[in-house]
This record gives structure tokens, sequence and C-alpha cells, in this order.
């Protein structure tokens, strides 16, 4: 068996054995969460990429340790402390809401070190990318990811089966150019298809923002380590028309404060028939659900089905 494909197994039945430990122990401690887009009231254990992190560590270590065929590298090294950091403020934020500013300013800070290892990278109409520059463009990259990947969620096994497709394809790309992390892109990508497992609807445990800052941060890795930035980009399209999507909301809630389209909802409802009733298209999540008939499942599959053909599109651009 290929390395990858080992770490990928180990990783998923590490977490297979895990996310129902945390399942049952944050049950019984009461922490958890409502799920809204139910008939009847669900509530579902939180935080649950806890369990994502310790699994893709133990893992991510044992590589250290050359239990599999192939040792960490010092840039992957260096890798698995900025996604530590990242998983630490996700966490601090499930428990205290840090706020919208303070998740601009903290996350580039923690993803200095990648600075001092990532390779130079080659980007069309610019050139070689490096020296200063680079040390200003990967932090920033992977801060954006991670907080890309924070927003665009909200429905049952969305995240964690959006971030799965990203890095499964970002494996697929570090495979056919010999670029990137492919241990630990394998690790996190193992790790997220066994919490999928139980994350898919109806959830029986969320990732929290401890797993969406956690699997984000290691989206941006990959990209920034493999030096496809271009290709990146393109694979993230979905989730930056989201943001956009966001940012359309915000200023037209300034402008017309008195417009219901424009006020603070936070989630939409349930039908009897389980299809849902959003107030307004201004998150793509919601865009099907506005002028159709359908269900969180449906929507689900659609948002997977959009990332992966823009997955397919970057995996062929060489940048």
């Amino acid at each position: 068996m290929v390395f990858w494909l080992e770490i990928v197994a180990a990783t998923f039945a590490t977490a297979m054995l895990v996310i129902p430990l945390q399942i049952r122990k944050f049950t019984e401690k009461n922490l958890v969460v409502p799920d809204y887009y139910k008939n009847h009231v669900r509530y579902v254990p939180t935080s649950g990429g806890l369990s994502i992190l310790l699994s893709f560590y133990l893992i991510a270590l044992l590589a250290m340790l050359g239990v599999f065929s192939t040792r960490l590298t010092f840039p992957e090294v260096v890798a698995m402390f900025v996604v530590a950091l990242y998983g630490l403020f996700g966490l601090l934020d499930d428990l205290i809401d840090v706020g919208r500013a303070t998740k601009v300013v903290f996350p580039p800070v923690f993803t200095l070190p990648i600075a001092f290892v990532v390779p130079q990278a080659w980007i069309p109409g610019i050139g070689e990318v490096g020296g200063y520059l680079l040390f200003l463009a990967a932090p920033i990259y992977v801060m954006v990811v991670a907080n890309l990947v924070n927003m665009h969620s909200g429905f049952n096994g969305m995240a964690s089966g959006l971030t799965s497709i990203l890095l499964a394809f970002l494996l697929i790309k570090s495979l056919m150019t010999g670029k990137g992390s492919v241990i630990l892109t394998s690790a996190m990508l193992g790790a997220l298809l066994a919490f999928l497992y139980y994350n898919w609807y109806p959830s029986r445990i969320f990732d929290g923002n401890v797993g969406a800052f956690a699997m984000g941060s290691m989206v941006g890795i990959s990209i920034v380590l493999g030096g496809f930035y271009v290709s990146g980009f393109v694979m993230l399209i979905p989730h930056t028309v989201n943001f956009l999507m966001y940012i359309y909301w915000r200023v037209m809630r300034k402008l017309k404060p008195n417009d219901r389209k424009y006020e603070l909802v936070k989630f939409g409802k349930v039908r009897k028939d389980r299809t849902i009733e959003v107030p307004n298209p201004y998150t793509l999540k919601w865009v099907l659900p506005y002028y159709f008939r359908v269900t969180e499942k449906q929507v689900v599959l659609a948002m997977y089905s959009l990332t992966a053909a823009f997955c397919l599109v970057g995996l062929l651009i060489p940048y």
C-alpha cells in the first residue's frame, strides 16, 4: 500500500474510534447546540474539531517518528504548529466568541512561521514570487482560506464535505507535481472523511469553530506549501463568491436598513416537507432554497458538486 493511502486509512480509523467517545462525553456534559433545520428540536454535540485534531496529530506524529515509509520534512513540522494555533484559536472562539475583527488581526500572526519555509511560487502576470512579497502573501492566503471555510458552512455535512473535496484534489495535485505536503494533507483528509460520516445528515456532531479553523488552515497550508496559489484560488471560487455575497448583504443593510430583505437573520426555517425556507439569497447555500423547494441534503449535495467542478478545473492549472 502506498504511504499516502496508509496515512488516510490510519487517520480515518483513529477518528472513527475517537469521535463516538467525544459524542458521548459532550452529550453527557450537555455541551450541545441546536440543529435548526429539522422539524423537531435537536441538540447536537459541538466542537468536533477536537477529535479531528487529535486524530490528525496522532498520525502526523507517528509519521514524524518514521512509523510510515516516509518522514515529515521541517516545513511540514512548522505547518503542524500553525494548524495547532488555528485550532486553539477556533476553540477559543467556540468558548467566548472572539468577534470578526479578531479573526482578521490574529490569524495572520499565527501563520507567520509558514512564511519562512514555503517555496517560491510563479504566478502568471506577476512572475516569481519570493522574498518579502511571499512573506506577506503566504500568511494572508492561509488566513483568508481559513475564514472562507469557516463562513461557507451551516448545514449538516457541508463544511466537512466541502473541505474533504478540496483536500482530496489538493492531495492529487501534490502527488502529480511532487509539491506540497502529501503526509499532512492525507492525514487531515482521513480524519475529515471519518468526521463526515458522523457529521452527515442528520448530524451526530458539529465541527465547531475549532474544526472549521483547523481544516481551513490545512487547506491554505496545502496550497502555499505546494505553491498552488492560482489553482487554489480557482478551487475556492465558490467559497469566495459566498464571501462576496456576504459583503454585498452588509453594504445593502447599511444603505437600506428598513428593507426586510437585508435584516439580520442567521438561520432559515424548515417546512413540514423538510424543504428549507430562507429570508434572502445573500449567502451561497441559501440561493437554491430561496428560489426552489429543496431539502437540506439537496442543498449540500449541490454545494459539493459546485466545489468539485471548480476543483477539477484547478487540478488542470499548473500554478
